[in-house]
């Protein structure tokens, strides 16, 4: 039948495995080729000025320190290779230390950007030598010596702008392990910074008297405020207070987070320049030169440059004063000493030269960045810090091993390598990075492909599912965007616990639906300990809040799904929460995860094991086996509008997605699908909540059509048949859905909601006569005739005529004189499309015609008769038989039917079985009983596993066509009327 046909292609279908994307890629040019070239370049200067400072340190140690410690010159040649070879081994120790190599030696990252960050150090810098100045000169006329103290402040602020350049790197900020102290820190400095101009403006220097004297310039002040306030709201713009948050991204606009960069900028720039101008030109002339000296080393994020200008010009001084040798010195013991030294000061000179010029390629490192963010899709933020990361690891590869051996490096190992990881940062980068590569293509198919093949890679994301630390929240919400793509070619019972793991996405909805017990079987404390949602949202929104800090400027998770409102105490418990979280809140703003209902966990789980189950069979038996996981699934069809856990687009977002994976599931083929249709069917919410879906008039058409596909699938099944045909509610939508009636029909989408409403119809219809009454007194007679009219049309008439066949078969005794008539009508069209049809629908057309023969039998033969078709429609009958000797899995009750139809021909008139000898009946039924096949019992097939078995075998039908045939075979043929 073409009704079951259309379902066991449509859903039913027997998963096949799925091409591996790594064989479709091809040789696409990869987008990281450029930033891996530029890098590899980097890597080959930077590992020649590492070469030549070995051969200067060996060089030194055994020829120069070695072989002429007595005659350098102790007053140059001496102590500049001493400090040489002091710096050398520095560096050399420090490679084996990964950090301490980061923060003093290491090319990438020798010059950043200042940034606020930095321009706060150095405002704060030049407020604090501001007021040495002020001090040394109200201190002026005490000092015995005026030069000596100046001097003294000079020198003690070089130092100290060296040192917090040095301290605020990235690198050392590593060491402050209070992660915490480290965000208050960074939240507070920049009003910090403000705030210390305060007393430059009150006291400010006068020149008339050359003394600091209180004044009150009006303008200084209200630049101050000015600049105070801009400071403050930025500031309170990164809390969680929603009021000045809005206000600030209401006035800023759409790219809120470069203008709040920008502001910040211009605010610390005006602060430096209101240091120099209120001193006095000459000191004014000092600070500004201390602030140009203060961004030059702050600008430094490591020792790499200092420490290579220090090789430059020490080696330099001495090949251009080139004067090795001592007055008196002995030219014997002085062989070969200035070849030596001009050798060694060569070196270092070259290695010097070399690590400058790596560190000024590394500076335009940020145009094959560019590319690889434009033809990546690695933009914004998130982006960026990803393809920085990227660019240190390609670095750090190319360093290592041999120079110029082949290195396999690409987006793809960056993300593997980064999730296998044992750093927590680094395995969330890589997730997020993996997340950002599924997204275009070619890396989406390099990436999958180096999954499929890599089992630890898969465990670990596996296994990340199963992390339900809050702290945990973002990575593991990328793994499984991850997993929901990798599902789609993936076996579950290759990694064990998949499924369980899997399942766990979906706890969060029922642990959060689990608000109450039953007063019968729970006692008073555990009601108590279950109904305190406060605080327990408390503890979990202050976990939540830890967990986001400790993933300093990664992605934030955990966002307030609904806004408090109402009451002066909720509001200041808001205010509370917001001065709480102060010191985590330093997280830009278009890094937080609030991008779409898509991302809610469950959904996502749902999304994996529709994937997992549309694959491999193997899966499917895994989803079978798991416990749990089906009830998990379920509960998510219903989503009642008081439900506060999810907002009303995401409770949609969520029956949407279980129905889809229940219609999946229900669809499965084999023995496993009919063990997964039975743990479905008997959960005693499923029909309810079904049901309700489809009297809801907001559901949208898709999640009816899904309904109604779910409704068809189970009905296989005869006790679920039952269950549904006694829920009126389900048949009542389900006809309106079919007859359209009451709506407007016309588009692709109301034809397919029509088909699987009708194909619901006609499963629930088999072998039923409580549903086929059920069907037929929700219309009253409209239905049949309904039914006679879409015989006609040809996108539903496979559905209309089992409907009506049905109806024939269990209601004929409800069918009255209208009903007759219109079925009388539809006779020719049955007959002439018997004649074209072939399969499955030739097996519907025909269990229809013997159906109609057996209700009105006269209008059957008229037609026969006055069509003049009597005896092509015979031969048809006996050529199908023929044709179909051996049964389909598609169409397994052809012969069954064809055997109904002639029964019920001889039946009513005995002179049709000499009709049918003469079209060699006889013969084609002895065939038939040499070939009878068990397939035949059945009426569909999904798979290999027959449902829906006949309670009458093919061999009786076969005897009794040999009885008719053989007892009326001498009744004189039919006559055609007129004749």
């Amino acid at each position: 039948m073409i009704v079951f046909q259309a379902m066991a292609q449509s859903i039913g279908r027997e998963p096949s495995s799925v091409e591996s994307p790594a064989s479709r890629s091809g040789k696409a040019a990869t987008p990281e080729k450029m930033l891996n070239c530029f890098v590899r370049s980097i890597a080959l200067v930077e590992r020649a000025g590492n070469a030549l400072g070995t051969l200067a340190f060996t060089w030194a140690t055994v020829v120069l320190l070695g072989g002429y410690p007595t005659v350098l010159r102790p007053t140059d040649d001496f102590w500049f290779a001493t400090t040489i070879v002091f710096l050398e081994a520095a560096r050399m120790f420090s490679r084996n230390n990964r950090l301490d190599y980061q923060i003093f030696f290491h090319t990438r990252g020798a010059v950043r950007p200042l940034g606020w960050k930095g321009l706060v150090i150095i405002v704060s810098l030049s407020n604090v030598l501001n007021y040495l100045f002020m001090i040394w000169r109200k201190r002026l006329e005490y000092s015995s010596d005026k030069s000596l103290a100046l001097r003294n402040c000079m020198i003690g602020m070089l130092i100290l702008a060296a040192a917090l350049g040095r301290l605020m790197s990235p690198g050392a900020l590593k060491l402050v392990g209070n992660m915490q102290l480290r965000r208050s820190m960074s939240l507070c400095s920049p009003l910090v910074a403000i705030l210390l101009l305060a007393p430059s403006i009150q006291y400010r220097y006068n020149d008339e008297v050359s003394l600091v004297t209180i004044r009150y310039p009006v303008g200084w002040w209200v630049v101050f405020i000015v600049l105070f306030l801009a400071v403050l709201l930025l500031t309170l713009s990164r809390l969680r207070c929603q009021r000045i948050t809005k206000l600030v991204d209401y006035t800023l606009g759409s790219k809120r987070i470069f203008w709040r960069r920008l502001i910040m900028n211009l605010c610390m720039l005006t602060a430096l320049a209101m240091v120099v101008l209120l001193q006095d030109p000459l000191f004014g002339a000092a600070l500004l030169v201390y602030e140009v000296y203060a961004i030059v080393v702050v600008s430094f994020g490591n020792l790499q440059i200092p420490a290579a200008i220090l090789r430059v010009v020490l080696a330099l001084m001495r090949l251009i004063q080139h004067d090795y040798y001592g007055r008196g010195d002995n030219m014997e013991d002085n062989t070969n000493l200035a070849p030596s030294l001009n050798i060694f000061y060569a070196m270092v000179l070259g290695q010097g030269a070399l690590y400058l010029v790596a560190c000024t390629l590394d500076i335009f490192t940020f145009i094959p960045r560019r590319s690889l963010a434009r033809h990546g899709g690695l933009k914004g933020q998130l982006g960026m810090e990803s393809i920085i990361l990227y660019h240190g690891y390609v670095l750090e590869k190319c360093m290592e091993r041999d120079a110029l051996a082949p290195k396999k490096i690409s987006l793809s190992s960056f993300a593997m390598d980064s999730l296998n990881s044992d750093s927590p940062k680094k395995q969330l980068h890589g997730i997020q990075f993996m997340q950002k590569l599924l997204q275009a293509e070619p890396t989406k198919s390099q990436l999958l492909g180096k999954l499929t093949t890599s089992a630890n890679t898969s465990a670990r994301l596996i296994n990340m599912l199963g992390w339900t630390n809050p702290r945990n929240a973002t990575t593991r919400l990328f793994a499984a965007k991850v997993i929901a793509e990798l599902a789609k070619n993936f076996r579950a019972d290759t990694i064990p616990g998949t499924i369980q793991n899997v399942s766990s996405l979906l706890d969060d909805y029922s642990n959060k639906r689990r608000k109450g017990g039953n007063p019968l079987m729970d006692t008073a404390d555990e009601q108590e300990a279950m109904q305190d949602p406060v605080l327990h949202a408390s503890d979990n929104h202050e976990e939540r809040r830890i967990a986001v800090s400790d993933t300093g400027n990664l992605l934030q998770t955990q966002v307030d799904q609904s806004t408090q409102k109402g009451s002066t105490s909720e509001q200041g418990g808001r205010i509370f929460r917001c001065w709480r979280g102060m010191p985590s809140t330093s997280i830009p703003e278009e890094v937080a995860l609030a991008e779409a209902d898509q991302d809610l966990l469950p959904a996502l789980g749902m999304s994996i094991l529709y994937n997992l189950a549309g694959c491999y069979q193997s899966n499917c038996e895994e989803i079978a086996k798991a416990t749990g996981i089906i009830p998990k699934i379920i509960g998510f069809t219903s989503h009642r509008t008081t439900d506060t856990t999810y907002t009303d687009t995401q409770g949609k977002v969520l029956v949407t997605s279980s129905l889809q994976l229940l219609h999946r599931l229900t669809g499965i083929t084999g023995e496993i699908g009919i063990k997964l249709r039975h743990k479905i069917s008997k959960h005693a919410f499923l029909l309810g909540n079904l049901a309700k879906i489809l009297r809801d008039g907001s559901s949208s058409q898709e999640s009816r059509k899904l309904v109604a596909g779910i409704f068809r699938n189970l009905a296989v099944d005869g006790k679920t048949r039952t269950e549904i045909g006694c829920i009126q509610a389900i048949i009542t939508r389900l006809v309106q859905e079919f007859l359209s009636l009451g709506q407007p029909s016309g588009t692709q989408a109301d034809h397919k909601l029509r088909l699987v409403a009708g194909q619901a119809l006609a499963m629930l219809a088999m072998e039923s006569e409580h549903n086929c009454l059920a069907i037929l007194n929700e219309t009253g007679h409209v239905f049949i005739r309904e039914l006679t009219t879409l015989i006609h049309d040809g996108r539903l008439r496979c559905v209309a005529a089992s409907l009506l066949r049905n109806m024939c078969l269990h209601a004929r005794h409800e069918l009255d004189e209208s009903d007759l008539q219109a079925i009388s009508y539809a006779v020719r069209e049955v007959l002439e499309r018997i004649m074209d049809a072939e399969g499955a629908e030739l097996q519907i057309l025909i269990g229809l015609g013997s159906q109609i023969c057996k209700v009105i039998p006269e209008e059957f033969v008229r037609e026969l008769e006055h069509g003049y078709i009597r005896d092509r429609f015979v031969k048809r009958l006996v050529d199908a038989l023929n044709a179909n000797m051996e049964p389909s899995a598609l169409y397994p009750g052809i012969r069954r039917v064809i055997l109904e139809q002639v029964i019920s021909m001889m039946e009513h008139d005995p002179r049709y079985a000499s009709c049918l000898n003469n079209c060699r009946m006889t013969e084609a039924m002895s065939m038939v009983e040499d070939t009878v096949s068990k397939v035949e019992n059945y009426s569909i097939f999904l798979g290999d596993v027959g449902l829906m078995e006949h309670r009458e075998p093919l061999t009786c039908l076969i005897v009794r066509v040999k009885q008719l045939l053989a007892a009326r075979s001498s009744t004189p043929p039919v006559q055609r009327s007129g004749q």
